[in-house]
């Protein structure tokens, strides 16, 4: 015996309550970096940014969503035409197996020919090289944004350092004469 559609025993999707999906990860949806070169701005003068694709493995990805990239060490590489990305340490995935990724092993970076061949006149100059600053997701895919960067020396530091304090003091005064 079939049952009618108005017998108000049958449930219906009409009498539920819509349940919205949890909200996302920030990571996940590109609200926040994935991973942020810190000691890149105070160890080297940054110019010019390109945003570049990686290519990774499954559990690369999953491990960056949890947060387990590191950049610090991580240094771009340009040969044959190809760019590389040397040093770059993604923590093992926590549900992973046999099958799981190395942590620092050598991942290509996915450039246009034009991108690489301007990046590899500008890092033939003597002093310049690649650094990552930042991995972040971008409509579910990994991005690196590379800077080209010039290492700066000791007295270049702390000048960058007292630049920084006196910027922060001058913050705390404004604030202090605001709340008065």
């Amino acid at each position: 015996m079939a049952r009618s559609l108005s017998n108000p025993t049958v449930p219906t999707t009409q009498n539920k309550p819509v349940v919205k999906a949890k909200d996302r990860d920030p990571v996940a949806t590109g609200n926040r970096d994935a991973a942020f070169n810190r000691s890149a701005s105070f160890n080297y003068f940054l110019s010019d940014k390109v945003e570049a694709g990686i290519a990774l493995r499954g559990t690369e990805v999953k491990s960056i969503r949890e947060g387990k990239a590191n950049l610090k060490d991580a240094y771009g590489l340009l040969k044959d035409g190809e760019a590389f990305l040397l040093n770059l340490h993604i923590g093992h995935f926590t549900h992973g197996n046999i099958y799981n990724h190395e942590e620092t092993r050598t991942r290509k970076l996915l450039l246009h020919r034009k991108e690489i061949e301007k990046l590899n006149a500008l890092t033939r100059q003597k002093g310049y090289t690649l650094i990552p600053v930042r991995l972040y997701f971008k409509n579910g895919r990994v991005k690196c944004e590379l800077a080209l960067a010039k290492g700066k020396q000791d007295w270049d530091k702390r000048a960058t350092e007292r630049k920084r304090e006196a910027d922060n003091e001058a913050k705390a005064a404004v604030a202090r004469s605001q709340r008065r």
